[in-house]
């Protein structure tokens, strides 16, 4: 189980300003109505989780932030869901998780959370490569001084997209926007093979110093293993 601390942050106490009960149990019941899940024609029964429809932020009756919220918290419950394997390692692109972080952000800009942790979820846990560059991207460009998340970003290009070019200016702009002065010397190894790993076990120690989640921890550590064989 994926842990983060979360709280509705959006929500504020003006009673002028809070969420009128009916609608947030709307709000609530369309959150639920995504996890319906349909039985295959065999005995066993298989999870199909469903994403929120294609631009919900015009659906959303100017509660956005909240909703935003919900489909949060929802993300949270299955950060791991795989609906489709394309690998032994890796579901395929543009995968559930990816649809409903992309619906967060989409709800909420400049929500950080989604960026710092589910473009993580994407590229780490469950592999969907494309959701992640597209959630990464859209980070970078959200939150351009955001070291963690650039740091993040450059492990995500280097590792799975193999693009050491992107890697190292997103390293480099991590420099110079307050992460340790090692990663302009690590932009400069990038074409090596020492390079990957460097950032990857960098990018591991990080994630440990900052009480990421275990299940996070020990994907990431599986690939480092895999580097080294």
């Amino acid at each position: 189980m994926v842990r983060f601390n979360f709280s509705f942050k959006h929500i504020v106490d003006d009673p002028k300003k809070r969420i009128p009960s009916i609608l947030l149990g709307i709000l609530a019941l369309l959150c639920i109505a995504f996890t319906t899940s349909i039985k295959s024609l065999e005995a066993t029964e298989v999870r199909r989780l469903i994403p929120p429809p294609p631009m919900i932020e015009r659906m959303s009756f100017g509660y956005q932030e909240a909703l935003a919220d919900l489909l949060w918290i929802r993300s949270l419950q299955d950060f791991d869901y795989c609906e489709e394997k394309v690998s032994e390692l890796a579901c395929r692109n543009n995968s559930w998780l990816y649809q409903m972080i992309d619906a967060v952000t989409n709800l909420s800009p400049h929500f950080r959370l989604p960026y710092a942790a589910g473009a993580l979820a994407l590229t780490i846990i469950i592999s969907d490569i494309d959701g992640a560059t597209k959630i990464f991207d859209k980070g970078v460009k959200a939150f351009p001084k955001d070291w963690p998340i650039l740091y993040r970003a450059a492990y995500h290009y280097l590792y799975e997209v193999k693009d050491k070019k992107r890697a190292a200016e997103l390293l480099i702009q991590a420099g110079e926007n307050g992460a340790p002065n090692w990663v302009f010397t690590l932009a400069g190894r990038l074409y090596s093979d020492s390079g990957h790993l460097e950032l990857a076990e960098s990018l591991l120690q990080e994630m440990i110093r900052t009480n990421q989640d275990p299940g996070l921890i020990k994907r990431l550590q599986d690939k480092i293993n895999s580097m080294k064989k």
